[in-house]
């Protein structure tokens, strides 16, 4: 086993930790040196070899577990806060993530079996989902399915991430933003000191967790949990849902700009590698989207229900090509971009179609 740790200067290492069968490869958690010890930003994958790194990881840091004071998570995803609970028990070291993350944390192991998977048939219906891709999740449901799926076992926080505040980590500054999109508690933190290197334009860095990648543009889906109210997402009702709730990329595009604000000296992200000029890469994100959003209105200028304008999106893969349960992903950021165009007005549900379809306005 070969442990990759980067010495960033200044107190502050990543290690990558590996997420098994993932083109991602790996996800970067970093170590942060503080008076009373050093804290972890995300933990990684729940996996034996991850974890074996993870412990190799911080030792090559020059720490042993035991000496962790604390974990920073900065979303509820398993490749983030996987670990998280073989930390705190083998360390002792708190826990911290946003309020809206540790809630569908909390749903997510308070839910009954087969509730997500009601949830997802009930979904994937009202977005027009044929029935071949149907048919797998109701055997599913039928066989008592859905016992073992991810996060049922993921470790609930000991505390709070309060959007704008700083941390109680002494000696280090770090500063808590809020930015919602990649699911609706994310946040960054940003190291509101010198950096290293005196050159590097700009103030800090930041640790971005998904917000901001040199490379890939995160998913943006949308945030309903299973107990959100099946009955809003019915043929009936779906397009009153599209308007009146929750706005992912909506969100995730103000908080783009937010921290296009803060002007870091350096980005340190969960995945890939470390990079400047976020400001560059966020008016990149900006206008990805907005080229997006372009293409769906092209594409609703014909009505279609919700699977039919992913079927039509531009993927990495063709969409015969991509994998059953990505297409579940892929209907969900199409369902997250439709929301924006009703919210800002240039689409709309076509009254009396069942699934809903919907059309382009102006």
């Amino acid at each position: 086993m070969t442990t990759q740790v980067t010495d960033h200067k200044g107190g502050v290492w990543s290690i990558a930790v590996p997420i098994p069968d993932n083109p991602l490869g790996h996800t970067l958690v970093h170590l942060l040196e503080t008076d009373r010890g050093p804290v972890l930003i995300d933990t990684g994958w729940d996996d034996p070899d991850s974890w074996d790194t993870l412990v190799a990881g911080v030792t090559a840091c020059g720490f042993d577990l035991t000496d962790l004071h604390g974990v920073l998570i900065t979303h509820h995803h398993p490749d983030h806060h996987g670990l998280s609970a073989k930390v705190r028990e083998a360390s002792g070291a708190w826990l911290a993530m946003h309020a809206a993350d540790t809630a569908v944390v909390r749903r997510t192991r308070e839910a009954e079996p087969g509730q997500w998977l009601d949830y997802l048939l009930t979904k994937l219906a009202a977005a027009g989902a044929p029935d071949d891709h149907l048919a797998p999740l109701r055997k599913a449901r039928a066989t008592g399915g859905g016992r073992k799926l991810p996060g049922r076992r993921a470790a609930l926080p000991d505390r709070g991430i309060d959007p704008g505040a700083l941390l109680d980590l002494p000696g280090r500054r770090v500063r808590a933003i809020w930015t919602p999109g990649h699911t609706p508690g994310h946040v960054c933190l940003h190291l509101e000191e010198e950096h290293p290197s005196a050159r590097t334009p700009g103030f800090g860095r930041l640790f971005s967790g998904d917000h901001l990648l040199p490379g890939i543009t995160p998913h943006i889906g949308l945030y309903e949990a299973p107990d959100d109210g099946l009955g809003a997402h019915d043929g009936a009702h779906e397009g009153e849902s599209l308007r009146e709730g929750t706005d992912p990329l909506g969100d995730y595009l103000d908080s783009l700009e937010r921290v296009g604000r803060l002007s870091p000296a350096e980005v340190l992200p969960a995945h890939q590698h470390a990079f400047t000029d976020a400001g560059g890469r966020v008016r990149a994100l900006i206008a990805h989207h907005e080229e997006r959003l372009a293409r769906l209105r092209a594409l609703l200028q014909e009505p279609r229900t919700v699977w039919q304008l992913a079927e039509a999106m531009e993927w990495n893969r063709p969409w015969e090509q991509i994998p059953y349960g990505s297409r579940n992903i892929a209907v969900s950021e199409a369902e997250a971009h439709l929301r924006r165009l009703v919210k800002l007005g240039h689409a709309e549900g076509v009254p009396g179609s069942d699934p809903v379809t919907y059309r382009a306005v102006g």
